[in-house]
């Protein structure tokens, strides 16, 4: 197998995200659940926009499947006064 075929996301059961502007591959399947829990995020305390979308229903992230180039924004609340 050459070396550029194991780049090809599909081919390694991988897709090519964009997180917050950084490039980030995660498993075929992976819903936004999976992603906010692999950066160790509570879904509480964030607010995630998909292609430029907010998710505002908390209740559906585990049921969202992210697809290959998809581009996810995350916002922090912080807390002040």
């Amino acid at each position: 197998m050459s070396k550029s075929s194991t780049l090809v996301p599909e081919a390694i059961g991988q897709m090519a995200l964009t997180v917050n502007g950084a490039p980030r591959r995660v498993p075929v399947g992976f819903t936004v659940s999976d992603l906010l829990a692999s950066l160790e995020l509570d879904a509480r305390t964030v607010v995630i926009e998909r292609n430029g979308t907010i998710l505002r229903d908390r209740a559906s992230l585990a049921m969202i499947e992210l697809a290959d180039g998809d581009s996810i924004e995350i916002v922090h609340f912080v807390g002040g006064g």
